[in-house]
C-alpha cells in the first residue's frame, strides 16, 4: 500500500499517456531504456519513478494497456510500483518477446523518444535507437517508428493537481526563503556568505536546488555583474546598488524558479532609471500574464512582453519569456519564445490548461546593471493564475 501511494503520480501519468496516445491516433509509445543510472531518458522520472538496468521497454498503447519488458532482475522492482498491468521479465535478450509484443498490439504507428525541438523528448540515444532497428529488421515495424515528441509535450505539460500542488508548495518554500533573505541580507556581503545562507534554509526546509547546485541561487551584486549561469563570487553588496537573485527549489520531485531583485537604501534613495526599468519589467511580465490562455502560441505570448520593452526604449532580452516548470525547471514542451533558429519549433507549441509557465525577463540600466524579474504562472481555462506572488516594487533593505 505505501510503493502504491509513493508512486501514485506516476500511475497517473501513465494512465494520462494512454489517453494522449488515443488523442493523438497513436497506436502505441516505446519507451526503450537501459542502464538508467548512467543515463536517464528524461520521461522515466514520469512514467516509471526509478531506473532499469538492462534494455527494457516500457509500451503504452491507445487501448490503455501498459507493458513492461524488463530484465529478470528488474520485474519484482517494477511490479511492486503497480504502474503497469503486465511486467514481462527476460534473462538471455529482450527481442524475441519484444517482438512478439509488439505482434500482439499490430500498431500502425509506435512512438519513439526522439526530437530535434524539445530535449525532453529526446530521450533516445543512438545507440538504442540503432539497437531497436535492429532488432525490428524483418519485421513490419521498423517503418512504423515515429516520433513521441507531442505526445510527450503534452504529458510533460499537463499537470495533474498533484503535480500543481507540489509546484506549489516549492513555491511557498522558495518565498519564504526569499523572505527571510530580506532580514539577513547586508551592504557588505559577499555573494559567497548569501549563497550559503539560501542553502542553510533549503537544508532546513528539506528540499533540493531545482538545478546546478554552483548557480543556485544566482546571486548578482552590483552593476558589474552579468546575469546568467555563473555561480557567485567574492563581490559584494553595495550601498545604492542592486541585488539580484534567480532562485528555484525541488519540492518532492517538482520545481520552482523564481527571480527578485532588491535595493540597497530607502525607497526614496532610488535612481530614476532603476525605478524605470524595474515597473517596465513588472508591467510588461503583467501584460503578458494577462494575454496568455489556452490556445494561445508561444511566441504570441513573447511577443507582448517583448513588444512592451521595445515601446519603453529599451533593447530586447535575449532569451525566451517562458519556459515550462515541472519535474525540472525547464520542463520541456512549448515554449514562450521568439522564432529564433535556436529554439526550433518551440516557440509554435500551443498553451494548454494545466500547463505550468515562467514569465521572465530583464532589461538594463546605464549606470545600475540589468533588473530582472520571473514569477511562475499556472494556465487555466480562463487565463492564468500566478503561483508565485509577484513582487510589485524593488525590495528596500536599509
Amino acid at each position: 500500500m505505501v510503493i502504491e501511494v509513493k508512486y501514485e503520480i506516476e500511475k497517473t501519468k501513465a494512465n494520462q499517456a494512454c489517453d494522449i496516445l488515443n488523442e493523438l491516433e497513436i497506436d502505441a509509445w516505446l519507451v526503450w531504456v537501459r542502464e538508467t543510472s548512467q543515463m536517464a531518458d528524461p520521461v522515466l522520472d514520469l512514467v516509471l519513478g526509478g531506473d532499469l538496468v538492462w534494455q527494457s521497454a516500457l509500451i503504452f498503447t491507445s487501448t490503455g494497456e501498459k507493458i513492461g519488458i524488463v530484465g529478470n532482475f528488474d520485474k519484482d522492482g517494477v511490479d511492486a510500483k503497480g504502474i503497469y498491468d503486465h511486467i514481462i521479465p527476460y534473462t538471455t535478450g529482450i527481442k524475441d518477446e519484444l517482438v512478439k509484443q509488439l505482434s500482439k498490439i499490430d500498431p500502425e504507428k509506435i512512438a519513439i523518444n526522439y526530437s530535434t525541438n524539445d530535449v525532453a523528448a529526446d530521450g533516445l540515444s543512438v545507440g538504442m535507437h540503432m539497437l531497436l532497428q535492429d532488432y525490428l529488421r524483418n519485421t513490419p515495424f521498423s517503418n512504423r517508428l515515429i516520433s513521441a515528441e507531442n505526445l510527450i509535450q503534452k504529458l510533460r505539460g499537463r499537470k495533474t493537481s498533484e503535480e500543481v500542488a507540489r509546484i506549489r508548495k516549492a513555491v511557498e518554500i522558495t518565498e519564504d526563503i526569499f523572505e527571510k533573505a530580506k532580514r539577513f541580507v547586508k551592504v557588505g556581503m559577499t555573494e559567497l556568505e548569501i549563497y550559503d545562507f539560501f542553502h542553510q534554509s533549503m537544508k532546513k526546509h528539506g528540499v533540493t536546488s531545482a538545478w546546478d547546485d554552483d548557480h543556485n541561487p544566482a546571486v548578482d551584486a552590483g552593476p558589474y555583474k552579468q546575469f546568467g549561469h555563473a555561480g557567485p563570487t567574492e563581490s559584494k553588496t553595495e550601498e545604492n546598488q542592486l541585488l539580484h537573485f534567480d532562485f528555484g527549489v525541488k519540492y518532492n520531485g517538482y520545481c520552482s524558479d523564481i527571480q527578485r531583485m532588491f535595493f540597497f537604501g530607502q525607497k526614496n534613495d532610488i535612481p530614476s532609471e532603476v525605478q524605470d526599468a524595474f515597473e517596465t519589467v513588472r508591467d510588461g511580465i503583467q501584460a503578458a500574464a494577462k494575454f496568455v490562455k489556452p490556445g494561445a502560441v508561444g511566441y504570441e505570448v513573447d511577443a507582448v512582453a517583448r513588444d512592451f520593452v521595445k515601446a519603453a526604449d529599451y533593447e530586447e532580452y535575449q532569451h525566451a519569456l517562458g519556459h515550462q516548470l515541472g519535474r525540472l525547471a525547464h520542463d520541456g514542451g512549448a515554449l514562450l519564445g521568439p522564432k529564433w533558429e535556436r529554439y526550433g519549433d518551440s516557440p509554435m507549441g500551443v498553451v494548454e490548461v494545466g500547463n505550468v509557465f515562467t514569465l521572465e525577463f530583464y532589461v538594463t540600466t546605464s549606470n545600475y546593471g540589468q533588473v530582472s524579474l520571473e514569477e511562475d504562472i499556472l494556465i487555466t481555462r480562463e487565463g492564468c493564475e500566478f503561483l508565485s506572488k509577484p513582487q510589485q516594487e524593488l525590495i528596500c533593505i536599509n
